[in-house]
């Protein structure tokens, strides 16, 4: 069997266990889960052209991934005309008080470089009036706009566009963020970039979590509007109605299903583009020359090559198409909730797909996002029923049994643990490895 026969294989698998959950368990729990597993392949692709393509440790996926959330809020939410009266203008005046700050620290710290001290004073100076100078404006504001019927909104709201518009703004404001961290954090070595990306995706989530003027904080924004059908409009058509008594299903049933095949639809174009993308790259001469200096970053540097510049670069683009999966994620759910952005769904696994499937590898890396959400899923309902087999002999009331049915929750955990240690010990390099 050839490699690439072999990696076909693998994915006309996939497609069988998401096809058996669906004969098995229901149609409508195999698309969920196909709709999740084309998100987290896009994540994926993010941190492997991070780490895959120039060997850069980026532990902040999750503050890449909210600010994906957060531009899905400004973009597609309606704005509340009350709260733009009650503060609205505080903010934008503190805003670009701000903004006019970094411009000046900035260009007096360039203007005054051969200053020494008197550059240090004056760049400070400017930084602390500007700080008090926003707050001054930014703290009524903000305390008027959240006393805004707090219940239902106490928020800015958004700009009330297409929410498809979002997934693009997110990936915006992802690479805004990166081109931040990246300036400052580029120059660490491996070990404290990977703490420092970690730290400040857990300071974004902080700031969403607690800015309620802008994302209404742990009370979350729900009902963010859809760019597909809603279930009720399907099951009032006329059109779908007849199709469920021809097929014998119910009204309901289809309508979920055919709701999750216009969102896999239009997350399997982004995830095909953007694989295309980073195809294009990853075989061009940006692209080896990116693997020459992840592979020996003293010798690119020996032969001109700008090594901070191209690790922002990759830094900047792969936290992009983390955004976009962002808002898509965000869009899926149809709500924003700052407080479910933890590391371990956010970061953690996503870096579980790309060492499983293969760093460096854009195939692979989809292959891991499959395989690895599809078993985080199904790891439970596999646990319960292996428990049910186990203590099939023993009474109902046995405390043993008690305890391992309580148990199969813990599936998921371990579950993951034996799968990455079956391919670390099996297939090092990952299921498709780089060639």
């Amino acid at each position: 069997m050839t490699i690439n026969l072999r990696n076909i294989g693998m994915f006309v698998l996939m497609v069988g266990l998401i096809a058996l959950v669906g004969m098995l368990q229901s149609w409508s729990v195999a698309f969920a889960i196909l709709n999740l597993c084309l998100i987290s392949a896009i994540m994926s692709l993010g941190i492997n052209i991070q780490w895959g393509y120039g060997g850069l440790l980026n532990f902040g996926v999750m503050g890449f991934a909210a600010l994906g959330g957060l531009a899905g809020v400004l973009v597609s939410m309606p704005p509340v005309s009350e709260a733009w009266s009650a503060g609205g203008n505080g903010v934008i005046l503190a805003l670009a008080i701000a903004i006019a700050t970094i411009i000046a620290a900035t260009l007096s710290y360039i203007k005054l470089r051969n200053r020494g001290t008197y550059r240090l004073i004056v760049t400070g100076l400017i930084v602390v009036v500007g700080y008090f100078a926003t707050r001054w404006f930014m703290d009524p504001a903000v305390d008027a706009i959240e006393a805004v019927d707090s219940a239902r909104t106490g928020y800015l709201g958004g700009l009330g566009l297409p929410i498809l518009f979002s997934w693009i703004i997110g990936g915006l404001f992802a690479a805004a963020a990166a081109w931040v961290v990246g300036k400052i954090a580029l120059g660490l070595r491996e070990d404290y970039l990977a703490i420092a990306t970690l730290g400040i995706s857990e300071i974004i989530v902080a700031m969403l979590k607690n800015e309620d003027w802008l994302t209404r904080g742990v009370k979350n924004v729900n009902g963010i509007p859809r760019p597909v059908l809603y279930e009720v409009d399907i099951q009032k058509s006329d059109f779908f109605l007849k199709i469920a008594a021809d097929w014998n299903m119910s009204i309901v049933d289809l309508s979920s299903i055919v709701v999750k095949l216009s969102y896999a639809s239009l997350f399997l174009i982004v995830l095909l583009f953007i694989l295309w993308l980073s195809e294009k790259a990853l075989h061009s001469p940006w692209g080896r020359m990116m693997r020459a200096i992840r592979d020996n970053e003293t010798a690119a540097e020996a032969m001109g090559k700008d090594v901070t510049w191209r690790y922002l670069q990759i830094f900047i683009l792969g936290s992009a198409v983390i955004g976009i999966a962002g808002a898509m994620l965000m869009t899926l759910d149809g709500q924003f909730t700052p407080a479910s952005y933890q590391p371990l769904r956010y970061t953690f696994l996503i870096w579980v797909m790309v060492i499983v499937g293969g760093s460096g590898n854009n195939w692979g890396s989809i292959l891991g996002g499959f395989v690895i959400w599809f078993f985080w899923v199904e790891a439970e309902p596999l646990g319960l029923w292996l428990m049910d087999v186990i203590t099939a002999g023993m009474s109902e009331d046995n405390a043993l049994r008690i305890h391992l049915l309580q148990s199969a929750a813990h599936m998921r955990l371990m579950t993951m643990g034996i799968v990455l240690l079956l391919v670390l010990r099996f297939t090092p390099r990952g299921l498709i490895p780089e060639r």
